[in-house]
């Protein structure tokens, strides 16, 4: 089994910063902590940034420039640092991982708020 637990959120104004963190355990053997999605209110949830094997990262249009996200593989764990956030980027988070073998296979966190307020 694969356990992926999420934690730095909370509550921000606007133009503050947050990280958050994403810290696989289980069967890590098997998977590659690859990203984040966000899922706002009323919202589909989506791609807000992700990271390949090699590094190659991938932003949604509207995260350009403000978050990064990086990949500790010694420690397991994911991250997202979130600069210049708006009151848009109030959602909840939840990372992802592929399996390795069959990157159809995901396996989600639990999701982490965050809020920002104006």
């Amino acid at each position: 089994q694969v356990q992926l637990v999420e934690s730095g959120g909370g509550l921000v104004q606007a133009g503050g910063s947050l990280r958050l963190s994403c810290a696989a355990s289980g069967s890590i053997f098997s998977i590659l902590v690859k990203g984040w999605y966000r899922q706002a209110p009323g919202k589909q949830r989506e791609l807000v940034a992700s990271i390949t094997s090699d590094a190659g990262t991938n932003y949604a249009d509207s995260v350009k420039g403000r978050f990064t996200i990086s990949r500790d593989s010694a420690k397991n764990t994911l991250y997202l640092q979130m600069n210049s956030l708006k009151p848009e980027d109030t959602a909840v988070y939840y990372c992802y991982a592929e399996n390795r073998f069959r990157t159809s296979d995901r396996h989600w966190g639990q999701g982490t708020q965050v809020t920002v307020s104006s």
